[in-house]
């Protein structure tokens, strides 16, 4: 039984961006992370080493966020994309950062960058 474990909304203050200013501040980043992987060992046993371990993997994902600095942000979904895709357990995972802070000289809510990846 192929399942879908969602993260979303994990918050992150980091720097990316192209300009210098977004370099030298942080602002506020937001990453959703779908991952798709055969739930029913989890089912099975009940047992947390037979799935995903959602609350690890947040604290990858914002460790990945925080302690790269990257111009564009499709650069970082990509580099979280690929880290949740070196589970093997993982068969897609469609990753989103958004940029709510971005600076966009028009009004907007939300700024974003969703990759999905797939075996």
């Amino acid at each position: 039984m192929i399942g879908r474990i969602d993260l979303t909304g994990i918050e992150v203050d980091a720097r990316h961006g192209v300009l210098e200013s977004e370099k030298s501040n942080s602002q506020l980043f937001k990453v959703d992370v779908s991952a798709y992987l055969d739930l029913n060992p989890a089912v099975n046993s009940d047992d947390l080493p037979d799935t995903l371990d959602y609350g690890a993997l947040a604290e990858q994902v914002q460790k990945i966020v925080a302690n790269e600095s990257h111009q564009l942000i499709e650069t970082v979904a990509d580099r979280v994309a690929s880290h949740v895709m070196s589970d093997d357990r993982v068969t897609k995972v469609v990753v989103t950062v958004h940029k709510p802070e971005a600076p966009i000289e028009v009004p907007f809510s939300d700024v974003s960058v969703t990759i999905e990846r797939e075996r």
